[in-house]
């Protein structure tokens, strides 16, 4: 009985032995990688033993990102970001103070300085909006924005992507974000923030010298997330309660705007003055 037992467990420990080979032997010899259409590797999970079978993988949205309308490459603003993590660091969110409608002394605050030559005049269905434009910031875009003003380029182009307390996009002749006139421009960043008013270029996602004719107005306080990122050329100084009022689209298409509001027209002020077209 002894050499029996003794047999059956030399026995067991061999079979042992040989399904432990086996095992490792048909492990996965990789690890899934993730399928950023971005081109950005997204951070590899945890790993567990024993690896699942890799799966076909199938279309679907990149993680934290918003759902877009479907369109073809083209010149296109962030998602916004996801709530933010509770443990990560995120900039103050203290909202900027409103500045008072008179100063200290009683008096009503001065209105900013109008340079007709740099003051576009914009005509949407419920009023007049003026935009100064910062050539000190950016020269060469706000250079080609009133070449195409003055081309009547914008009249009539609609405002495709307005998120809600985020941003109205438009510009875009082909009017779902994909258009353009098909010359790029070079980024011309600056420290200028992008708070509720702010004027700045479209471009697309994957390249900072893309911009086009396509721009966005900030509707919300502010967009902390953009600065730095974007070309500002302006800023509305005049009507932005009209601007607030343009249709808004659906924050689950990324702010695809069915039956989107157009830009009636849009002028050089200096062009108004020279005519005798301007309006009160």
């Amino acid at each position: 009985m002894r050499k029996v037992f003794f047999a059956g467990l030399i026995t067991i420990g061999i079979a042992t032995s040989s399904l432990g080979f086996d095992a490792v032997a048909q492990q996965p010899s990789g690890s899934p990688s993730s399928n950023s259409s971005s081109g950005a590797p997204l951070p590899s999970l945890p790993q567990t033993s024993p690896m699942p079978s890799p799966q076909p993988s199938t279309s679907r949205p990149e993680p934290n990102s918003s759902p877009a309308a479907p369109t073809s490459p083209a010149a296109q603003l962030p998602v916004e970001p996801p709530a933010p993590s509770p443990n990560s660091a995120q900039p103050p969110t203290t909202a900027p103070k409103p500045t008072p409608a008179n100063d200290t002394t009683g008096k009503t605050a001065a209105k900013p300085v109008i340079d007709p030559e740099n003051t576009l005049v914009m005509e949407l269905k419920d009023g007049r909006v003026l935009i100064a434009l910062r050539p000190d910031l950016a020269p060469k875009n706000v250079a080609r924005i009133k070449e195409l003003t003055r081309k009547n380029f914008y009249n009539g182009l609609v405002f495709h992507r307005v998120i809600p307390a985020f941003i109205a996009q438009g510009g875009d002749p082909k009017g779902d974000g994909s258009g353009g006139t098909g010359v790029s421009l070079d980024a011309e960043f600056s420290n200028e923030p992008h708070v509720r008013g702010v004027v700045s270029m479209a471009r697309k996602p994957d390249d900072v010298n893309s911009a086009d004719s396509q721009f966005f107005i900030v509707i919300g306080e502010a967009a902390p997330q953009l600065d730095g990122q974007y070309t500002v050329i302006g800023k509305v100084v005049e009507g932005m309660d009209h601007v607030m009022r343009i249709r808004k689209g659906s924050r689950a298409l990324n702010g695809s705007v069915h039956n989107p509001d157009k830009i009636i027209k849009m002028t050089v002020l200096a062009d108004e003055q020279k005519t005798g077209t301007v309006k009160k």
